[in-house]
């Protein structure tokens, strides 16, 4: 499986290409040059044919939706909906499989500490990033699932180690969102290829 992977710059990326490595070509990409040993291809995820070639012949993208450092909120936000709509559009006019969107349990912070909150529950963001660019990106995905472009696997990700998460997208390549319905939320009706899925401890 040829899969690509975005924010190159954050660790977790680099440790999620690491391990699919071992048995998938992967491709790294980021909006500013990283050094790595892995295939790099620089985008901007612009609404432009660069973000198709990016995109072309890849089988799977795990969309980490990650800003650059220090990158101000008007900046995140535009990260977390133009760049992220522009490349799924890109990904559905390349025919890619599946997507896989690394989210965070912090939507669900605001919930109390002793519920048992599951994927069936809505989500409670802030404000302020990451909470809110994490739901924008959340939102923006739903839409091409929706729509049947594209199915599209949310990772919702709390406190859990780099190891556990990379298990978590080995299972979620392995069982496309189109297949995957144990893990609906309500909001979304149950009716498109989308599923999220908790990974971790809340904070």
């Amino acid at each position: 499986m040829r899969i690509l992977i975005t924010s190159a710059s954050h660790d977790r990326s680099i440790a999620l290409a690491d391990h699919l490595a071992q048995n998938h070509e992967v491709r790294l990409t980021e909006r500013t040059h990283v050094e790595t040993e892995h295939e790099f291809a620089l985008s901007e995820l612009g609404h432009d044919s660069s973000t198709n070639l990016l995109t072309r012949g890849i089988d799977a993208i795990i969309h980490a939706a990650e800003p650059l450092p220090e990158e101000d909120v008007s900046s995140q936000l535009d990260t977390a909906t133009r760049c992220t709509y522009n490349l799924l559009m890109a990904a559905a006019e390349e025919g890619v499989q599946q997507v896989i969107l690394l989210s965070t349990l912090e939507l669900m912070s605001a919930y109390p500490p002793g519920y048992r909150v599951t994927e069936t529950w809505r989500p409670l963001p802030t404000t302020q990033p990451p909470t809110l660019t994490k739901h924008m990106a959340e939102q923006v995905s739903r839409e091409f699932a929706r729509e049947g472009s594209l199915g599209v696997n949310v990772l919702r990700l709390g406190e859990a180690s780099n190891e556990t998460v990379a298990v978590a997208v080995n299972e979620a390549l392995a069982e496309p969102a189109s297949l995957a319905t144990k893990h609906r939320s309500r909001e979304e009706g149950g009716a498109e290829a989308w599923s999220i899925t908790h990974i971790g401890e809340r904070a």
